[in-house]
């Protein structure tokens, strides 16, 4: 038997034929290990969050809110944990940029950097101005929640009468699911001692 003879007949003892690999290949494909395998990367992929949460979080920021110089907080949050609170200082610092959104982000980027913001969460008690906006946009928030709008707070202060939603559809590159109104009546109360027309700082 030659050489080659030799190594065919040794290696056909330890390859399987292609009906025992096809079988085998059914077997694993059939093997209950495989549902579990999927079950767990599902269970790895983000929770939507619920009216529940979103409601939750919502009181934090109005609970931010009432401690401001200024009737206005918010929350940033991802993955269900908060990574910054803010409410309005514009009294306190003398700064006109010192709204609670703004707070709130300047405090997420000297803590956790931009990346942390691109994809989260912001909850505001009102709906944000054009400025906040703006600011939310760039930084690639995934989804904006505020209780109050932009119309309710304009019957206690002035406003820039542009809506989030109107803001966002100018900006095509960084898109953002808004919802709104959560919490809304709780946070135009914080206004009750607001004079009518007042500015806000």
């Amino acid at each position: 038997m030659s050489c080659d003879r030799n190594c065919a007949a040794h290696h056909a003892r330890f390859l399987p034929s292609r009906r025992a690999f096809m079988a085998g290949f059914a077997c694993a494909a059939a093997s209950p290990a495989l549902p579990l395998l999927a079950a767990t990367a599902a269970s790895a992929a983000p929770v939507a969050p619920t009216a529940a949460d979103d409601e939750r979080f919502m009181r934090i920021a109005i609970a931010e809110a009432r401690r401001a110089d200024y009737p206005f907080g918010a929350v940033i949050v991802r993955d269900g944990r908060i990574l910054a609170r803010g409410r309005n200082l514009g009294r306190r610092l003398d700064d006109p940029t010192a709204h609670g959104e703004m707070v709130a982000i300047r405090r997420a980027l000297a803590g956790h950097g931009s990346r942390s913001l691109k994809g989260s969460t912001l909850y505001t008690s009102g709906e944000p101005c054009a400025m906040c906006m703006g600011a939310i946009l760039w930084c690639h928030f995934g989804r904006l929640v505020f209780a109050a709008s932009v119309e309710q707070l304009a019957t206690k202060i002035d406003q820039i009468m542009v809506s989030s939603a109107d803001l966002a559809a100018k900006a095509h590159f960084a898109p953002i699911q808004i919802t709104g109104g959560v919490l809304a009546d709780e946070s135009m109360k914080l206004f009750d001692k607001v004079e009518r027309g007042g500015r806000r700082p």
